[in-house]
């Protein structure tokens, strides 16, 4: 039977006196927390921790950003300290969603499996599998890993559960929206039985409730921060935005001051919109799965580490993705559903720190986009951006950092023009550059064509000459090409320019179709009924017509080879609805041809008339 303990639910601030000492860990972890200015636990930190120690089923359910990982982490780590591990037989395993999760887990947990003579290691899609066998084959105490992964390394023998005291699921509504509680069945089933199972997940729905009821054994539960979106440090935000002014006010709140994470909804998108803030002179990166996973790391550390002030993702490759001190998420493309809007939103206000969401939508969103905040619980201010005179709230001033719509349209284009600045002075030394090395080239050109001419016995001067009205020639048609390359390029850009004004500058999930939801990819697709077509081609070619048919649901196609009606002008509606009929004239063979028959087998063959 499940226990819940109310004081869970109580704020920090009403026990003041609770440290990580008087939770019970060792006391080389204590010091080390206290060095890291960590001294204080948070609510689910205090609640969970005594209990894991113990050694009991434990059920945490809190929002994202709550403190988790070291509300499980660290009395696994104590628990497993002074034991021994064998090879390729870990003693405990944490299963995470995504490999940049599994790897923060396991760069929080590190410093203190240190201290305690315990190895972790990071096992995950898109790194080297070659260096994960290596390292359990010297054993491995905790395993940090996705699912996937983990089963490929039990299905090659290189690992085994048969060791495992201590599993631990993190994220796991995560996991069910990914898709992955298959996988993850299959692996607890491979862990012994009368073990410690720890289940961390923001939201008990069927599945998580199914995998709570399977393999855990009278949990204590403990809930702190329920997955709400409604927390008091976190404030929301609809911009509803005309079309055209979508792309200067995204690139306006995307420079503000502090750390900003974009969200998108396709990887094309990401790519797209970091391409065009930084064009807006934003230090900007894009984060998505169509990118390998050193790619991934490295823009996550340019992130962490303050070289990119802002991060495009999308809800893939940004689930669990743990930065201090991001300030503003900014929705640029509605959320599928009300959880990822949730899971985008717990980027921010961060273990107690205050942030503020926004999200842009179009008018033809606005009612999705109220239904979702609705669904997830958030109460958000609404702002009609372009009304009483394009002057900003107060609010909308403040995290813009604009009083008006005409400077937000100023600003971007100014960021424009210093971009475009910084690549004329690149080109510039490029252009400088190249022509140095032009004329390098040329005077060993001539040196050799002067060689060259008196091994055949020429005139030295006459070759250079007749070399020179060459190279004259093939830069002429050069330049000529170029120019007719500028040209075609400039029609592309301004054909393109006036499609993203049409649409609204980012232009991947911004136009929902016709059943209210928003599309899945990079082109829209347009729903609308069947319209009625009719075409013959005149002249005596194919008549082709298409038309409803008279008994509902299907369509009519009357053709005839010969530009005619059928003979005897019989109907060729089908007659049951929900079909298409094609009527064909029986006769339509080439004329060329004729059948006949085998005598000796009976088979049909064709025989060509001379």
């Amino acid at each position: 039977m499940s226990v819940t303990t109310p004081e869970a639910l109580l704020p920090l601030d009403d026990e003041p006196t609770i440290t990580f000492a008087d939770l019970g860990l060792p006391q080389p972890v204590v010091r080390k927390l206290a060095e890291n200015g960590v001294t204080t636990p948070f609510p689910i930190q205090a609640a969970t921790i005594p209990d894991a120690l113990a050694g009991r089923d434990v059920l945490g359910r809190g929002r994202t950003g709550s403190g988790k990982t070291l509300s499980f982490g660290l009395p696994v780590l104590a628990r497993l300290s002074g034991g021994r591990t064998a090879a390729k037989r870990p003693r405990a395993i944490i299963l995470t969603p995504t490999r940049e999760l599994a790897m923060q887990v396991s760069d929080a947990l590190e410093p203190y499996g240190d201290l305690l003579g315990l190895r972790l290691k990071v096992v995950c899609g898109g790194t080297s599998m070659g260096n994960q066998i290596y390292a359990l084959e010297r054993g491995v105490d905790i395993l940090v890993a996705t699912p996937g992964r983990l089963r490929d390394l039990i299905g090659r023998g290189s690992c085994a559960l048969d060791d495992v005291e201590i599993a631990v699921l993190d994220e796991a509504d995560q996991m069910a929206d990914l898709g992955f509680l298959p996988e993850v069945t299959e692996l607890l089933d491979l862990v012994p039985p009368g073990g410690q199972r720890m289940l961390f997940s923001a939201t008990l729905e069927n599945e998580i409730d199914t995998l709570v009821k399977r393999y855990l054994v009278e949990p204590v539960s403990h809930e702190v921060d329920a997955a709400q979106g409604a927390v008091s440090t976190m404030s929301h935000h609809v911009m509803i935005v005309k079309p055209r002014d979508k792309a200067p006010l995204t690139a306006a709140i995307a420079a503000r001051e502090g750390r900003t994470i974009v969200f998108v909804r396709t990887q094309l998108g990401a790519d797209r919109v970091a391409g065009q803030l930084r064009e807006a002179g934003v230090r900007a990166d894009a984060l998505h799965g169509g990118m390998t996973q050193g790619a991934r790391t490295r823009t996550l550390s340019d992130f962490k580490d303050g070289r990119a002030s802002v991060l495009v993702a999308t809800d893939v490759a940004a689930r669990g993705i743990h930065v201090d001190d991001v300030d503003l998420v900014l929705n640029v493309d509605p959320a599928a559903d009300h959880k990822d809007y949730l899971h985008r939103s717990g980027r921010t206000a961060r273990a107690g720190r205050s942030g503020t969401v926004v999200s842009l939508a179009l008018p033809h969103q606005r009612r999705t986009i109220f239904r979702l905040m609705e669904d997830a619980g958030v109460h958000a201010a609404r702002h009609t951006i372009g009304g009483r005179g394009d002057l900003f709230d107060q609010d909308v001033a403040e995290i813009v950092g604009a009083r008006s719509l005409t400077e937000v349209q100023a600003e971007a284009a100014m960021g424009g023009v210093r971009h475009a600045e910084l690549e004329v002075a690149r080109l510039a030394r490029e252009l400088e550059g190249a022509r140095a090395r032009a004329a390098e080239l040329l005077e060993e050109a001539e040196r050799l064509t002067v060689r060259a001419a008196r091994e055949r016995g020429d005139d030295p001067a006459e070759a250079v000459a007749a070399a020179a009205e060459a190279r004259q020639r093939a830069v002429a048609e050069a330049e000529r090409a170029a120019e007719r390359e500028a040209i075609r390029e400039a029609r592309r850009a301004e054909k393109a320019a006036r499609t993203d004004d049409r649409r609204g500058g980012f232009r991947d999930g911004d136009r929902d179709d016709r059943r209210g939801g928003f599309r899945d990819g990079d082109r829209d697709r347009d729903r609308r009924p069947y319209q009625r077509r009719d075409r013959d081609e005149r002249g005596g070619g194919e008549g082709f017509r298409r038309g409803p048919s008279s008994s509902g649901g299907g369509f009519r196609r009357d053709r005839d080879d010969r530009g005619g009606h059928r003979p005897g002008g019989s109907s060729s509606t089908s007659s049951s609805g929900g079909g298409f009929r094609r009527d064909r004239d029986r006769d339509d063979r080439p004329r060329s041809t004729s059948y006949d028959r085998r005598p000796s087998t009976g088979k049909p063959r064709w025989k060509r008339d001379s």
